[in-house]
């Protein structure tokens, strides 16, 4: 699925709202956070915790240029919990972990302004 990043691309074409609810976006709680050398851009592997309905998930996020996985232990993420598993190079990831592109183009984390449930759902 090729993502554009551009700030400057225009808006996606019109959905309907039932096509939205489709995409289920839903809040976890990273519980660890580890080095991917061997994919193409900076990127971590991640165990992220969804609560009880979902579980524990991975998601191979390509976030390395601005964050250390360290710093990652316990914040809270916003991923696409219901598109298949994707192999990327010997891992499999789960869900796709959403952020925004900086002016440089590197990846910003989506996290909520304060603590909310694992397992909550973007509507």
């Amino acid at each position: 699925m090729h993502m554009d990043h551009d700030s400057a691309a225009p808006a996606a074409e019109t959905i309907a709202f039932d096509d939205f609810l489709k995409v289920d976006i839903r809040i976890g709680t990273i519980l660890s956070a580890d080095p991917f050398p061997e994919a193409r851009k900076p990127s971590l592997k991640l165990r992220i915790d969804f609560g009880d309905a979902i579980g524990v998930k991975k998601s191979c996020a390509q976030i390395a240029a601005l964050y250390d996985a360290e710093s990652l232990i316990g914040r809270q993420v916003a991923a696409v919990v219901n598109f298949p598993p994707r192999q990327i190079g010997k891992a499999l990831s789960e869900v796709l972990t959403l952020g925004f592109a900086d002016g440089e183009g590197r990846v910003v984390l989506f996290s909520p302004d304060n603590a909310v449930p694992n397992g909550s759902r973007l509507f």
